[in-house]
């Protein structure tokens, strides 16, 4: 089995469910997006959620699919940027007690914080600062880091500094590593739309995108989408919703169905389906067999509130792969 470096930013999850959707339009947050917010927009929400009782655990949406990966038994690192303080130890204990290796830069700023704001409709809508996480720069990424993974797994939301995530894909594809891809965010891609094609097209061997993703970052509709994607890299994937996911290789598509399951939260939804796609691969398994994968992690985890499959999920999932 193969092993993958994870690298993102090093965010901690306050995930919160709430009744309606006053949270969003008090501080302007549109329904599905992430946002990035100032420090003091940060602390308004995060008293504004303390009511609802969240959950708070380590996240980020690359250490999400590293952490998923290292549950399903392959050998995991993860590269990020946390702070001197409370929470980031918290985050670093929490990576290694999921059998995650920690690669993590400290500073003397505050550690990220992402609140996850949990409407009815079981849509996450994220608020995020930064931290400490933005402030990881290229000059930081040591080459030798790469030598000991298969896998380099990176997140779009590192777009904040272009030079620094296409350093990291450089530095592992001039390692011989496979490199992965999750465009993260429809208002990311739109944002950033030419560097991120220029960028998966030198680089990048996997994409990850969901259907608004995929339009917003080839203007066309999953089913052609995946076929620009795959025109770009190796193997490109559209996850389609309650639709499932279209996988494309060259000239071959294959389309997997959602496992239908009662939703409470989509987050992580992506990560972990990036987790057990990964994983089939790394064993060595099909792509349609490795999609399968990564929807039974996917429909798993949104049965629960936040980003850490369950024992019996994972119980579930070893026993769903027996059967593939």
């Amino acid at each position: 089995m193969k092993s993958i470096l994870g690298m993102g930013n090093a965010l901690v999850d306050i995930l919160a469910v709430t009744p309606n959707s006053d949270l969003l339009e008090k501080y302007s947050l549109p329904l599905g997006s992430m946002q990035l917010i100032e420090e003091k927009t940060a602390n308004g929400i995060y008293e504004d959620i303390k009511q609802y009782s969240p959950s708070i655990v380590a996240g980020g949406s690359a250490a999400n699919t590293t952490v998923g990966a290292s549950q399903l038994g392959m050998r995991a690192g993860f590269l990020g940027k946390i702070g001197k303080d409370e929470l980031g130890k918290y985050y670093e204990n929490n990576l290694k007690s999921m059998g995650v290796c920690s690669l993590l830069l400290k500073e003397d700023k505050g550690t990220g914080r992402a609140m996850v704001v949990i409407t009815p409709d079981a849509e996450r809508t994220f608020a995020v600062y930064l931290g400490a996480a933005m402030d990881m720069n290229p000059a930081e990424i040591d080459p030798d880091i790469f030598n000991s993974y298969d896998y380099l797994h990176i997140e779009g939301y590192l777009i904040q500094d272009h030079a620094l995530i296409e350093r990291a894909m450089k530095l592992a594809k001039e390692k011989g590593k496979t490199v992965s891809l999750d465009l993260a965010s429809y208002n990311v891609v739109e944002s950033n739309v030419d560097f991120l094609h220029r960028i998966v097209e030198q680089y990048a061997d996997i994409v990850f995108a969901n259907e608004q993703e995929a339009k917003s970052f080839t203007g066309k509709e999953s089913d052609e989408a995946v076929a620009v994607i795959a025109e770009m890299c190796d193997i490109a994937v559209v996850k389609i919703g309650g639709r499932g996911s279209l996988v494309r290789q060259g000239s071959a598509t294959c389309c997997v169905p959602a496992i239908p399951v009662k939703s409470v939260d989509f987050t992580g939804a992506g990560d972990l389906y990036a987790s057990g796609f990964l994983y089939g691969l790394s064993c060595g398994k099909n792509l349609e067999t490795s999609a399968k994968i990564g929807t039974v992690c996917a429909g798993e985890i949104i049965q629960v509130i936040g980003t850490k499959l369950s024992p019996s999920a994972l119980a579930n999932i070893q026993n769903t792969i027996k059967t593939l």
